[in-house]
């Protein structure tokens, strides 16, 4: 090829370069112009109505749990577990009386062991040893449960406490108590759409706090068994705490 045909050619391939690299700057400003398509819009954050809904459910418990025994103290092992197992049979047959079935008695915890006297700076003096038998009692007729420990204390049971009231199906309560609770956060959402002057929409979601206590017990008490030992069942309330965020009608 002679210089002036390669210096043609050069000129052309430049123009023609030239001209691409224009088009496309041409492109990239025209772009930049037009607006963005609506696909490619970020959507705006929903608007809301956040509020708590509180709810509760008050209810008597049905039956109670209680945990009683005997802690028998001998110089031999044999000695003291044998004055614990004979105290623990009258526990039992009394328990059977009182009507309660054998399925509500279970053993709770069983020990023996060496009972030492501890003076400052002296050696430890063995004095004895410790038997230990103690039961979980589930009495399901609560009006009975001050008879039930009175006669427990009058055939010798050492150990008798730890009165825990309870409710047979919670769950019943507890959805109860969630409706009421929803009824609260529509009130709350309602009063605060009108005074800002929007139209309460549709819920968009709900969670429920975990934390909440699930009986909170009430002052009022009645008494169980006045003649034997007093015994008051009282009154719970089971509580729900929630949290409901509302649609903004358009």
């Amino acid at each position: 090829m002679s210089e002036s045909h390669f210096t043609d050619a050069v000129a052309v391939h430049g123009g023609r370069c030239a001209f691409l690299c224009a088009a496309a700057v041409l492109s990239v400003i025209v772009a930049a112009g037009l607006p963005a398509r609506a696909d490619d819009a970020k959507p705006a954050a929903e608007a809301r109505i956040i509020v708590i809904g509180e709810g509760g459910v008050s209810a008597e418990p049905n039956y109670a749990r209680i945990t009683s025994g005997v802690t028998a103290r001998a110089k031999t092992a044999k000695e003291a577990n044998d004055a614990a197992s004979k105290t623990m049979a009258g526990i039992l047959a009394t328990l059977q009386a009182a009507g309660i079935e054998q399925k509500d008695v279970q053993t709770s915890r069983f020990s023996l062991r060496p009972v030492y006297f501890q003076e400052p700076k002296i050696e430890p003096k063995f004095i004895g040893f410790d038997a230990s038998n103690q039961l979980h009692i589930t009495i399901r007729q609560i009006d009975k449960i001050g008879e039930v420990l009175d006669r427990l204390i009058a055939v010798g049971a050492t150990d008798v406490g730890a009165v825990e009231f309870l409710h047979s199906d919670p769950s019943k309560l507890l959805d109860r108590a969630r409706e009421a609770a929803m009824a609260d956060a529509r009130r709350k959402a309602e009063l605060y759409a009108h005074a800002a002057g929007l139209t309460l929409g549709s819920v968009a979601w709900v969670t429920e706090d975990s934390s909440s206590p699930l009986f909170a017990p009430k002052m009022a008490m009645r008494a169980v068994a006045p003649s034997a030992v007093p015994i008051a069942t009282g009154e719970d309330t089971l509580q729900v705490r929630i949290t409901v965020g509302y649609e903004i009608a358009r």
